[in-house]
């Protein structure tokens, strides 16, 4: 059994094209596209897989588009655990502008899964003969899947006797943390939804972290802030990540490339910090990469020495 499995039950295809000036009503000519698997899970599996990790991607799929899904995962070398759909697997749409240099995003909702096909997934988890590592369930969930869907994949991973790793947002977000996990990866955003407070300051952004964490709703927060670089905390410490100076390409896939990067370095046995700190260097070397690309290993070898990480004050338990 690989050390990593991912579920991931709203996958897509992820099309990318370069247009020279968008604007309404006008055909507008684009280059030939550039097709990527893609969905949270999905994405974190190629970047692990990338990094080393022995990695399973658990994801439905349905018509050509699936098809095709399945056949861009395992091209990249990561054992495909599928489950039957009735509906065409979406696709999302990337533009990115020559003229202004901005980059137009499209993200389908995904068709409405019936009852036993988000199941199926379920299902697929919970008989896995020998426990991963890790369980990481990432993404969004499609119409017709229940909020709670995550949450009861936590349940399945917890017992196989795997450590779970979460990244999703909404109700989905807040179910998943009543079940408690053992990592879960907000942005800022959808932790200041969480919590129904903005979160100016580090400050305010630890103490929010370490709610969750004492808690017992997650043993730790990894939050990441975008160009004000990430915050990594548990119920008594917590390591701040600095911004780094890099040239921004594409921020498309910059949280699953940190995700996928985390993981594969705590799965190799790797102290907290050090993890966070590969984390960071597949975070940055993902916003290196044009269109939809995710991180590559000798990027992330190359930023590793200039990822600065520092421990804030430890808190007495």
């Amino acid at each position: 059994m690989p050390a990593i499995v991912t579920l991931t039950i709203n996958p897509a295809i992820d099309i990318f094209v370069n247009v020279g000036h968008v604007e309404p009503t006008r055909k507008l000519r684009c280059s030939s596209p550039k097709r990527d698997p893609g969905g949270g899970g999905i994405n974190v599996a190629r970047v692990a897989h990338r990094l080393g990790s022995d990695v399973a991607a658990i994801y439905p799929i349905g018509g050509a588009i699936g098809k095709l899904l399945q056949r861009l995962v395992e091209r990249e070398g990561i054992a495909s655990l599928v489950t039957p759909s009735h509906v065409e697997t979406r696709e999302n749409f990337t533009a990115y502008e020559k003229d202004s240099g901005e980059q137009y995003r499209f993200v389908l909702p995904g068709s409405a899964l019936h009852r036993a096909e988000w199941e199926a997934c379920l299902d697929k988890l919970a008989s896995l003969t020998d426990k991963p590592k890790f369980v990481v369930a990432s993404g969004s969930v499609p119409p017709g899947v229940p909020a709670d869907f995550f949450a009861r994949a936590v349940r399945h991973a917890k017992a196989l006797g795997a450590k779970t790793v979460i990244d999703t947002s909404g109700a989905a977000l807040n179910a998943v943390l009543d079940e408690g996990v053992t990592l879960v990866k907000p942005n800022l955003v959808e932790l200041a939804d969480l919590v129904g407070m903005p979160l100016d300051s580090d400050a305010e952004r630890i103490a929010a972290c370490r709610k969750l964490a004492a808690g017992g709703r997650a043993q730790a927060v990894a939050l990441t802030l975008g160009e004000q670089g990430a915050l990594l905390v548990t119920a008594t410490q917590a390591w701040r990540a600095r911004p780094m100076r890099i040239e921004v390409v594409s921020t498309v896939g910059a949280g699953d490339s940190f995700l996928g990067g985390l993981v594969a370095a705590l799965s190799a046995g790797k102290p907290m910090p050090e993890a966070f700190r590969v984390a960071m260097a597949a975070g940055c070397a993902a916003v290196m990469s044009p269109g939809t690309e995710l991180c590559h290993e000798e990027d992330v070898k190359q930023l590793l020495s200039k990822v600065e990480i520092f421990e804030l004050e430890a808190v007495a338990v």
